[in-house]
């Protein structure tokens, strides 16, 4: 639903569900923005504040794509260096989904530092998100429309944050099909909005791509990622 504001490490940070289907339910906008409301409450399908993932080790393995009979986990690792990582993270409000793609490293993992922070270079973030670090854009987009970003935003890049991934191994035909993709959904992407289209349709988007079942949009950010990869796997 919503998306993501810079805190000071220690705090958490939420953000919202979202919208597959780009502004086609706008005669509903105004029902829905009642179920936004209720959207603190700890039900199954409402994202809660659990433990952050808090180590690299958590991203060694994929996700899904499992090595073919009779060939090992180095082989497939060389046959497929790149990856997707469908993410979701803390925030201020409901939580953050969004994406993160690049090259894996020598060993197979997602590169990050010593910190648990992405390396920049061999990996990239995109994600709907408001495009402002106010919180009067945000509370507008719950009602209207508001301009979006569709990179990173603060905590993106972080680990520790971190409450849900779908990682998925790539060959290098398969990655550069889905970044075209990604660079073609940012361009087209101008407007966030809470309940119309936001940044878990956003990554939906880019998972129907893919081949793959994207769940409601409406579901918070972590319980989103989360059945998206019961729903593939």
């Amino acid at each position: 639903m919503s998306c993501p504001r810079r805190m000071a490490p220690g705090r958490l940070r939420l953000e919202r569900p979202t919208m597959s289907s780009k502004f086609l339910r706008i005669a509903f906008a105004a029902a829905l923005g009642a179920l936004v409301t209720g959207c603190t409450s700890n039900s199954a399908n409402t994202m809660s504040a659990g433990a952050p993932v808090n180590s690299s080790a958590a991203l060694v393995a994929p996700a899904a794509f499992a090595p073919p009979p009779g060939q090992s986990g180095a082989a497939q690792q060389l046959s497929k260096p790149y990856f997707i990582d469908f993410r979701a993270r803390n925030a201020l409000s409901y939580g953050h989904s969004f994406v993160v793609f690049g090259k894996l490293d020598q060993n197979g993992r997602i590169p990050t530092d010593s910190k648990g922070v992405l390396i920049p270079g061999v990996t990239e973030v995109a994600g709907l998100h408001p495009a402002s670090t106010s919180n009067v854009p945000y509370t507008i987009g719950h009602f209207l429309p508001v301009p979006s970003e569709t990179g990173p935003s603060d905590g993106d890049t972080e680990i520790a944050y971190m409450t849900a991934h779908y990682r998925i191994d790539l060959t290098e035909e398969e990655y550069r099909d889905v970044v075209g993709y990604i660079r073609s959904l940012q361009d087209s992407s101008p407007v966030w909005h809470a309940v119309l289209y936001n940044c878990s349709s956003f990554i939906g988007d880019i998972a129907e791509h893919m081949g793959l079942k994207a769940p409601n949009h409406m579901l918070f950010p972590e319980n989103y990622i989360n059945t998206l990869k019961e729903m593939n796997s």
